[in-house]
């Protein structure tokens, strides 16, 4: 099989696959390209409510494939930047599930996502100064917000890979899960994000990633929407509640 991004939707969750097992799943310029579309296409779709992105087999993602660098390395620093920006805006939560390698563009798109689930034995590395990049200034405020300055220097400085309690102890990673743990977890994981308010979610999204010009928008929404009198209506009547806000096509979406 060519190296591509898979994906399918299956009880409300968009899992996207990179594979490319032969390179232990290092991205293509043509799988940065399509990774932007794939996201529009499944944020346009609303019977998905969150996303897991994650690797074929043992390995999340070794990086870029290096050939690609030969032509133009900035052409594929772009790319993989836009790549990383689009999963980053992805309406909905986002969960990184990381097994073996998390290095170099890999760990781009991890840090990306809202959260970040590992197996016992992964590895993490950011890995530019190896091969003579300058990192991109996203990506590293990104790393910096996630890990602290401290961390995200010794990441970039050195290149070294750190192991995931390392990893977990940084803030690299939320959860740390023994091999035969983990899909079991990401599966209980999902149920819960699916199952609580899209209104709340988006809302808290775009806060914690450090927009401050829509607190009125998401205040008139709240207001509107109905969530609330339904959350508080079911935790009295005991009962699982059947939110009604979702996130509105991209096209009708406020600034």
């Amino acid at each position: 099989m060519e190296p591509q991004l898979l994906h399918r939707v299956a009880d409300s969750v968009a899992t996207v696959v990179v594979h490319h097992p032969a390179k232990r799943n290092a991205m293509t310029t043509a799988m940065w390209r399509a990774l932007p579309e794939l996201l529009d296409t499944l944020a346009d779709d609303p019977a998905v409510r969150a996303l897991v992105l994650t690797g074929e087999g043992a390995t999340f993602c070794a990086g870029a494939d290096i050939s690609t660098l030969r032509d133009s390395a900035e052409e594929a620093q772009l790319l993989a930047v836009r790549a990383e920006e689009a999963l980053a805006a992805f309406p909905r939560p986002t969960l990184a599930v990381v097994r073996g390698h998390c290095v170099g563009g890999g760990a781009q798109l991890a840090a990306a996502c809202d959260l970040r689930f590992a197996e016992e034995g992964a590895l993490f590395g950011v890995t530019p100064a190896k091969l003579g990049v300058v990192y991109p200034a996203s990506s590293t405020r990104r790393l910096v917000s996630l890990v602290g300055p401290a961390t995200a220097k010794y990441l970039l400085f050195s290149g070294e890979l750190i192991d995931a309690g390392r990893a977990l102890r940084t803030g690299l990673v939320d959860e740390v899960l023994a091999e035969d743990e983990l899909d079991e977890r990401v599966a209980e994981f999902t149920r819960v994000l699916v199952s609580r308010s899209q209104l709340t979610q988006a809302a808290a999204k775009e806060f914690a990633n450090g927009r401050t010009d829509r607190d009125e928008h998401w205040a008139a929404q709240a207001r509107g929407s109905g969530d609330t009198a339904e959350g508080v209506a079911a935790f009295l009547e005991r009962r699982r509640p059947d939110f009604g806000w979702s996130v509105p096509p991209r096209a009708t979406t406020p600034g």
